[in-house]
């Protein structure tokens, strides 16, 4: 095994609680696309809003299967995702903190995450907004609808109207605040650090934190251990090494 993969292992063993936050580099690397691949820059606006879903709801469903439905359902969780539930499952890893949206964490088994970002299991009706909180109505092949209204619902941190959607990722980002807080050792895996001065905000003064991640990122100069590597190998080390 090669070192700094036997030092995360040891990390990891020493670890009272140990959270991991992921980012887009664990789901692009397997066949997410990205967002503005599918709509554009100048189109994500107008396609998010509750007149355009009201008007063409089978469009904005077919945006959303373009973007990331077809790789959460059809293609389902990576080897990262797996072997990070496996960690969890072992007593290894207390919980993870994702920037993304597609639910593959959940999927995957993994029982305590955080979604600073939102994702496909929060979602409100645009027209009576009752909360519908079920990733699987997505995997319908259809735009799902709301059980009591029948109206389309969307994802709640794609809402345009500010007060729902920001009440939600604020509550969330208190929930990633409060989890990594009570970490003794952060991995972060595959993001560049998007929003990280606020979810790393209050992490402990003698909390050790480890990248994962073959570029070099903002991570760089605070991190204990810097592993240049791909994700899933790593992992596998650890798990089997």
């Amino acid at each position: 095994m090669k070192s700094e993969y036997s030092q995360l292992k040891e990390y990891i063993d020493q670890s009272e609680k140990t959270v991991a936050v992921t980012g887009a580099g664990i789901s692009y690397l397997y066949g997410m696309r990205r967002f503005k691949q599918s709509v554009g820059r100048l189109n994500a606006g107008r396609i998010f809003s509750a007149q355009y879903i009201r008007k063409y709801p089978e469009r904005f469903y077919e945006v959303m299967k373009d973007s990331f439905l077809d790789a959460t359902f059809e293609k389902g969780p990576s080897a990262v995702h797996k072997q990070l539930a496996e960690l969890e499952k072992q007593g290894k890893l207390y919980g993870i903190v994702t920037q993304n949206l597609d639910c593959l964490h959940t999927i995957a088994g993994s029982q305590n995450v955080v979604e600073f970002q939102g994702s496909f299991r929060d979602n409100i009706c645009i027209e009576c907004g009752n909360l519908c909180y079920d990733y699987t109505v997505w995997n319908q092949g259809h735009m799902p609808r709301c059980p009591k209204c029948g109206a389309p619902i969307m994802p709640t941190s794609f809402c345009t109207d500010a007060k729902i959607r920001d009440t939600v990722l604020r509550e969330n980002m208190k929930k990633a605040i409060d989890m990594i807080a009570e970490a003794d050792l952060v991995i972060v895996i595959g993001t560049t650090g998007f929003r990280s001065n606020e979810y790393l905000s209050k992490m402990g003064p003698e909390t050790k934190l480890v990248q994962v991640n073959p570029s070099e990122t903002e991570f760089d100069r605070i991190a204990d251990l810097n592993i240049r590597a791909d994700a899933a190998e790593v992992f596998d080390a650890v798990l089997n090494g």
